[in-house]
C-alpha cells in the first residue's frame, strides 16, 4: 500500500480513484463495510482505492477538552488499512492552513485537483471545510460539477447495537474486551517498540517486556491476559500491566508484558499485544511485597485462562 503524506506530494500518476474520507479510528466493522463499498466500486471504475485521513486528527488539533483516547495510533492504522486490501493512504496534515480551507477550496485542491477523484463515499453526517459548513450536500453538488459520484455509508448495527469507535472505547474502558472484538472484528491489539524499562520485575522473578505506547491516553487500564505478535512465528502468551504504575509511583502510562516461559532479549522488536481477558483494574498497594504477591497470582489466573481455552492462544 502506498502512502502519501500531504497534498504536495500528490502526483500527476495519483489522479484517478476511488475514495473515502474520515478518521478511521479502529478500523472496526463499519469501516471494514466502508472499505468493501470502495472496493466495489474499485472494481467497478477500474482505478485505485484511496483513503484519506488526517493528523492530527482535527479534535487533536482543535484541543477539544477531555478528548477521548484514540483506539490507533497513525501507523496501526495504516498496517490495519493495508491489510484490508486498500491500495493508497493519503494523509494530510491537519494544521492551520487546512483548519481555514473553504469547504469549496477543499474540494477543489484535494478532491478535484489532487486525486482526481471519480467516486467518494462518506458518511451523511460527514462536515467538513472551515467552520464545518462543507456537508453531504455540498459534496453531491460539486460532485455534478466536476463529475464525480458521491454515495453515503450506512450505519452499521451489530447485534441492535451502532458499529462505531465510541462504542467500541465503551466496550474497553468497561473492560468488556470480547464486546470490543465484536465491533473490531478482531480482538483489541496495541502495537509498540520493546524499550528497555527499569527491570523491577526481573529482580522480582518476572521480568517483563516493556512497550511504548506512542499516545497521548490509552483507551484501557488494568491487568490482562495477552499473546504477543512479533517475536516468533506463533503467538506467546502472558500477562500485561497496562497503566501509570501507582505503586512505584508512575507518571506515565506504561504497557508492560511478562511473557510466560520466555527468556530472551526483545529489545527493538515491533510486536502487537492482544488483550484477551481482563483480569482486574490497576490498584495501589501498600509495600512491594504486597504487589508481588499480587503478579504471582495475576500471573496464575491468567495462565489458567489460557489452559481453559487454548484456542485463545493461537
Amino acid at each position: 500500500m502506498e502512502l502519501i503524506r500531504g497534498l504536495q506530494n500528490l502526483a500527476p500518476r495519483h489522479r484517478g480513484c476511488v475514495a473515502t474520507i474520515g478518521n478511521f479510528d479502529g478500523v472496526h466493522l463499519g469501516h471494514q463495510a466502508v472499505i468493501r463499498q470502495l472496493q466495489r466500486q474499485q472494481a467497478k471504475f477500474n482505478l485505485p482505492s484511496t483513503v484519506i485521513v488526517f493528523e492530527p486528527q482535527p479534535l487533536e488539533y482543535f484541543a477539544v477538552p477531555d478528548l477521548p483516547p484514540r483506539l490507533t495510533t497513525f501507523r496501526e492504522k495504516y498496517d490495519l488499512l493495508a491489510g484490508f486490501g486498500v491500495d493508497r493512504v493519503v494523509c494530510l496534515r491537519f494544521g492551520r492552513s487546512l483548519a481555514e480551507m473553504s469547504a469549496g477550496d477543499f474540494i477543489r485542491a484535494v478532491l478535484v485537483d489532487g486525486l482526481g477523484v471519480r467516486y467518494l463515499v462518506v458518511g451523511d453526517d460527514f462536515r467538513f471545510g472551515r467552520g464545518r459548513t462543507g456537508d453531504f450536500a455540498a459534496l453531491q453538488a460539486a460532485g455534478e460539477s466536476h463529475g464525480f459520484h458521491v454515495d453515503h455509508t450506512e450505519t452499521l448495527e451489530l447485534d441492535g447495537e451502532r458499529v462505531s469507535s465510541t462504542n467500541v472505547r465503551a466496550a474497553l474502558l468497561a473492560g468488556e474486551l470480547d464486546a470490543a472484538a465484536r465491533l473490531l472484528g478482531r480482538p483489541y491489539e496495541i502495537f509498540g517498540k520493546v524499550a528497555h524499562g527499569d527491570k523491577r520485575g526481573r529482580d522480582w522473578g518476572f521480568p517483563t517486556a516493556n512497550i511504548h505506547l506512542n499516545r497521548r491516553k490509552s483507551p484501557l487500564t488494568g491487568v490482562f491476559a495477552v499473546t504477543m505478535r512479533g517475536i516468533d512465528h506463533a503467538p506467546l502468551t502472558g500477562v500485561a500491566n497496562l497503566g501509570n504504575r501507582p505503586t512505584v509511583g508512575g507518571m506515565r502510562t506504561l504497557l508492560e508484558v511478562h511473557l510466560f516461559d520466555f527468556d530472551r532479549e526483545i529489545y527493538g522488536h515491533w510486536v502487537a499485544v492482544r488483550f484477551l481477558y481482563k483480569l482486574r483494574d490497576e490498584q495501589r498497594f501498600e509495600s512491594f511485597d504486597a504487589l508481588k504477591a499480587q503478579i504471582g497470582r495475576d500471573v496464575r489466573h491468567a495462565r489458567d485462562y489460557f489452559r481453559t481455552d487454548m484456542a485463545k492462544c493461537s
